[in-house]
C-alpha cells in the first residue's frame, strides 16, 4: 500500500472522532462519546463505570493529543490526525491502540450490561458502536467480527486489538 493510499484510510477515520462535526477533534469530541454511551446503557457519569470511562476518555484525548496536535492548541485538526496518526501507526500499531485501552476498557464494562465479567455482549457493542457513530450495518459486521471465539461475547483484548487492524486493514469505502 503506497503512502497517499495509507494516508486517506486513516483521514477517513477523522469523522468518527470528529463527533461534533466541526472540522477537529478535541476534549468535547471524547466527552459526548463518553455521555452518548452512559445514555444508551443507562449508567449514571458518577457511578464507577461512568468515572472509568470519562477518565478513559480523557486518557483517550490526551493520548491522541500527545501523537497530533502538532501546534498545542488543544485540538487536532484533520492534517495533523493523518500526520500524527501515520507516524504512528508506521512505528508501531498496537502502541497507538494503547492509548485508547483506559477507553476501550471502560466502554466494554459499561456495555457489559448483562454482568459478564467485564465482557460485552455482541449485541451490546453493536449498540455501542451505533451510539458512536457507525451505521447499522458497519456495526452488526464489526460487532460480529470482534467476537473472535464465538462465544457471544467480546472482550477489552479482542477490541483494542481490533483498532489497530481498523486504522491499517480495512478499506475506507468498507466503513
Amino acid at each position: 500500500m503506497d503512502s497517499a493510499e495509507y494516508e486517506r484510510k486513516i483521514a477517513h477515520r477523522f469523522a468518527a472522532f470528529d463527533q461534533d462535526g466541526n472540522g477537529t477533534i478535541d476534549r468535547a469530541d471524547f466527552n459526548a462519546a463518553a455521555a452518548r454511551l452512559l445514555t444508551e446503557f443507562g449508567t449514571t457519569a458518577r457511578c464507577d463505570k461512568g468515572q472509568a470511562l470519562y477518565t478513559g476518555a480523557e486518557a483517550f484525548w490526551q493520548g491522541m493529543a500527545g501523537i497530533a496536535d502538532v501546534d498545542g492548541d488543544q485540538r487536532v485538526t484533520r492534517e495533523e490526525f493523518v500526520g500524527g496518526a501515520v507516524k504512528r501507526l508506521r512505528d508501531n500499531p498496537e502502541r497507538f491502540a494503547e492509548i485508547a485501552r483506559p477507553f476501550l476498557r471502560a466502554a466494554i464494562a459499561v456495555a457489559d450490561s448483562e454482568n459478564n465479567g467485564g465482557r460485552a455482549s455482541v449485541a451490546s457493542v453493536e449498540r455501542a458502536l451505533k451510539v458512536l457513530g457507525a451505521s447499522a450495518e458497519i456495526a452488526g459486521i464489526a460487532a460480529q467480527s470482534l467476537d473472535t471465539d464465538r462465544d457471544g461475547l467480546i472482550a477489552e483484548s479482542d477490541v483494542v486489538s481490533a483498532l489497530a487492524v481498523y486504522f491499517t486493514v480495512i478499506e475506507p469505502d468498507a466503513t
